[in-house]
């Protein structure tokens, strides 16, 4: 594109002034071809940016709905570049490659069939050396669609001032549109009126009534053009006039039914007209209408009648040609207006509240009535007549209030009250108080229902047997802070059921009473709750239990407060769960307040929580926990009774057997031990058979306190060597540790005639738990001492722990060292006679003087013993062999406890 440069033909005013000024104007004029020039050039080098590439079609707008391509030319010259190189992009973002189309070297295309891919700006763009991405040319455009062509062409001239048309101008287009509504009549040019896309307004006087008027709507844009459909009408035709201006309502009170309208009309003349009126009362939705022949013809008031008395109304009128072309005014605005007021069409509901009689019978009455509503009041009610009658006399008092209360006697009474309004007084309500006690029996037969119906609490009764005066309906809120307020309202006797026409709250209980109201002023009454709307209780039952057992619990709970059930309860569940097991769930009846589970765990853990439920729901109470008894009732006292019983019978049992094995206790717990002071060692020396045939019935001890001892005879030789006497200390180890028999050896055995239950009897009185000293033999003489000199031996007493001899366990038998042909045991240096049968008798039998004498003769009795029975080294007889023909035996006599000695062994 080649630009020359361009010349701008100025003309200068010189004004008369001096050459300062002119070289003043010379200079401006230079400055202002330089910026001319350089704005050209800018503009010549941007144009220089675009000869590098071209997109074709560069239109501003693209048709929405149809396929579009763009097509980009390579100036080659600019760029070393072919069109393979070139890529599109919408909006910054790569267009796919499978919409390009190669054309030529320099030429290539990009084609959109679906356009909602397609927004503006639209470029194209190359790598340029390969990898360095240059933009060559873009667009900017608009999506669009032509104009739909316009149709329903409707035109209405408002009272006569304009001329307006509406069409439908159909889908938008986003492009700018032009709509032209065109006009002519009769052979007169074109009339354009250009407006909005969808009405276009013309005024008078550019139409004309009583003239055939053709309308046409053209409308174009830059992708198309369209003409509707030509309107031919008449404007005359098409009228819509301006609502009538209501200018006063009239109410007169000659007239107490009616109402007077005044308007004025819109057209002011120039055409007939015919109206409409509607009317109403305010507290009213619906309209009424004053038939349409009563308002046909061209007029400025109307007469409304047949209205209600002291009733507020607003009316609204409308109109048309008289011919009823054209089109219906809009309303026009309401006007009100109160009706004058007439007699009330009947009196005052009344009832009545009547106090216990005194003991003259005399009763304190409250007549209570409703006020009259607007309807039946017929005005505004001023005053109240209230009218007492018994018999001939009457009393009237006027009130402003809807109660009066009086002190009557115990007569039959007839009430009426009178409502008065500004003009009229009502009919009189009449009401019979009966005499007192004079009302019979209340009819059983009587039954009440109510419940929630069209969202108020209907109620309905059986009907009655015998005539009525009426029913009077009362009711209040049951549970409420402030007391039950009745409220109440009468019905006639001819029907059985109603709405309460009071104001009710959903969620409160009403207490229902349907009095039957009798001619002798006498009435039967039924109550009855309800609600008008039911839901959830506020609060839960709160459980706890009352008794709790190894196997059940019996459960109690609050119940849910009257005020906070909203409904009544329909019944209860309890849920319980032990701490390891499942959720079991029982349903309560609701009159009950408490419950036994049954078949628990014992020592179990339960929770326990309870619900509430009305027709719309239940409320959850608080959980609850308690833990069963580990024991059952009567376990633990059948447990310790049982153990009781049981150490009892143990104890007896214990008793009866120490009773019957108490010598064998004693023998193991309690040894006899023997008396140390009460010992005589001397009589303890048993009688042995000397060398030269000593017989023991020629020696017998002669002291009766030592009886029953087994006397050890011992030989002592003086002249012993000094080994013959240590020889000794072995034996005196063996007698007291070894060779002696401690208490609890029994020698009983020893002596023939005694027989084994003595011998039970005296071991029973024996122990042999413990080792008892009961002797120690010493000697006088010793190694150095002549026998001759041997001082008497003195007998001391010794531990002993040797067991008994053989002769004492089993005495029928020969002891071992008896046998022929075997030598005789160790320990001879105790012996006994075993051959003497009155060897016992005779010992008790002997003075004590008698044993004394022969004890008082020691030397020669120990010096034949240690002659006869020498000692060696084992504690051994030096003469071992005994002779079995004498009648001897190894074994002990048996000791007695007769006078005070030591126990039998």
């Amino acid at each position: 594109m080649q630009h020359s440069a361009l010349n701008f033909p100025v003309e200068v005013l010189l004004p008369p002034a001096g050459p300062g000024l002119w070289k003043m104007m010379m200079r401006m004029k230079i400055i202002f071809f330089y910026l001319i020039s350089s704005v050209i050039l800018i503009v010549q080098q941007a144009e220089l940016v675009n000869v590098c590439g071209r997109i074709f079609p560069d239109s501003g707008v693209v048709h929405r709905e149809r396929p579009f391509t763009a097509i980009c030319v390579i100036n080659e010259t600019c760029l070393g570049e072919d069109a393979q190189r070139v890529y599109w992009n919408v909006r910054g973002v790569k267009v796919p490659e499978t919409q390009y189309t190669l054309l030529n070297r320099t030429a290539s295309s990009v084609t959109f069939e679906n356009l909602t891919t397609l927004s503006s700006p639209l470029t194209c763009n190359v790598l340029a050396s390969g990898h360095v991405p240059n933009t060559l040319h873009g667009i900017f455009f608009t999506l669009g669609l032509p104009p739909d062509k316009p149709t329903n062409l409707t035109c209405i001239v408002y009272n006569q001032d304009n001329l307006t048309c509406t069409w439908d101008p159909g889908r938008p287009t986003d492009l700018i549109t032009n709509y032209t509504l065109s006009h002519k009549w009769a052979n007169l040019p074109k009339y354009y009126c250009k407006g909005t896309n969808r009405s276009c307004s013309i005024f008078y006087p550019e139409f004309q009534f009583f003239v055939d008027t053709t309308l046409q709507v053209e409308v174009k844009n830059e992708l198309g053009s369209q003409e509707s459909d030509t309107l031919t009408v008449d404007p005359v035709n098409i009228v819509k006039p301006n609502p009538p201006e209501v200018s006063d309502l009239i109410s007169a009170v000659e007239l107490p039914n009616a109402l007077k309208i005044k308007w004025r009309n819109p057209l002011l003349n120039a055409f007939t007209l015919k109206y409409n009126i509607r009317y109403r009362p305010v507290k009213n939705q619906d309209w009424e209408m004053v038939p349409e022949e009563d308002t046909a013809s061209h007029r400025d008031s109307f007469t409304l009648q047949d209205l209600l008395p002291y009733t507020e109304y607003e009316v609204s009128i409308r109109c048309i040609k008289e011919d009823g072309r054209g089109f219906w005014s809009d309303w026009s605005e309401v006007k009100k207006q109160v009706t004058p007021e007439a007699q009330p069409s009947r009196g005052p509901d009344v009832w009545k509240k009547i106090e216990s009689p005194d003991a003259n019978g005399n009763r304190e009455v409250m007549i209570m009535w409703k006020n009259l509503s607007d309807s039946v009041a017929n005005g505004k009610i001023l005053l109240y007549g209230v009218t007492f009658q018994s018999g001939s006399q009457s009393t009237t008092f006027n009130v402003t209030t809807t109660s009066y209360k009086k002190t009557l006697s115990k007569d039959l009474y007839s009430v009426s009250v009178t409502a008065y309004n500004g003009r009229f007084a009502s009919p009189p309500s009449k009401l019979n108080i009966p005499r007192s006690g004079n009302c019979p029996v209340l009819d059983q037969e009587f039954r009440v229902k109510t419940f929630p119906k069209e969202e108020k609490l209907w109620v309905e009764w059986t009907p009655p047997n015998k005539s009525l005066d009426g029913y009077i309906i009362e009711w209040c809120n049951k549970y409420a802070q402030e007391g039950c307020i009745s409220d109440w309202q009468r019905e006639t006797r001819n029907v059985n059921g109603t709405f309460l026409r009071g104001e009710l709250e959903p969620l409160k209980c009403y207490l229902i009473k349907v009095y039957r109201l009798y001619k002798d002023g006498c009435e039967s009454v039924r109550s009855e709750e309800a609600y008008l709307q039911q839901g959830t209780p506020l609060v839960g039952p709160n459980i706890h239990t009352k008794q709790v057992e190894k196997y059940r619990a019996i459960l109690q709970w609050t119940p849910v407060p009257f005020d906070k059930r909203n409904g009544f309860i329909r019944n209860y569940t309890i849920t319980y769960k032990s701490s390891h097991g499942n959720a079991s769930t029982v349903v309560i009846d609701p009159t009950d307040t408490e419950y036994t589970l049954s078949k628990l765990e014992g020592n179990t853990l339960y929770s326990v929580h309870m619900v509430a439920y009305t027709e719309e729901g239940g409320k959850d109470g608080p959980i609850f926990t308690f833990t069963t008894l580990k024991f059952a009732n009567g376990e633990v006292e059948a447990i310790v009774v049982s153990c009781c019983v049981a150490f009892f019978i143990l104890v007896i049992i214990g008793v009866m057997l120490c009773f019957n094995k108490r010598d064998l206790i004693k023998k193991h717990i309690w040894p006899n031990v023997p008396d140390p002071s009460k010992s005589n060692i001397a009589q303890w020396s048993p009688q042995t058979p000397s060398r030269h045939d000593f017989n023991t019935k020629g020696h017998p001890f002669q002291d009766g306190s030592f009886t029953d001892v087994s006397v050890v005879e011992i030989t002592a030789e003086h002249q012993k060597s000094e080994q013959d006497i240590k020889s000794m200390d072995p034996l005196k180890k063996n007698t007291s540790e070894g060779s002696s028999s401690g208490i609890g050896g029994s020698s009983c055995l020893s002596s023939p005639r005694l027989s084994i239950s003595d011998c039970d009897e005296v071991e029973s009185a024996q122990t042999t738990s413990s080792t008892v000293q009961y002797s120690t033999v010493i000697i006088s003489g010793y190694r150095d001492q002549q026998p001759s000199a041997v001082a008497p031996h003195v007998f001391s007493r010794s531990e002993s722990t040797q067991p008994l001899l053989d002769c004492e366990e089993r005495p029928e038998e020969p002891p071992p060292g008896d046998k022929e042909g075997e030598p005789q045991g160790g320990n001879q240096y105790f012996k006994q006679n075993c051959g003497l049968e009155d060897f016992t008798n005779k010992l008790q039998q002997e003075e004590p003087s008698h044993i004394q004498e022969q004890l008082s003769a020691p030397d020669q009795h120990f010096g034949e013993q240690e002659r006869d029975f020498p000692l060696g080294q084992n504690g051994q007889s030096a003469d071992s062999q005994l002779d079995t023909n004498s009648g001897e035996c190894k074994s002990y006599l048996p000791q007695t406890a007769k006078s005070g000695g030591y126990m039998p062994q």
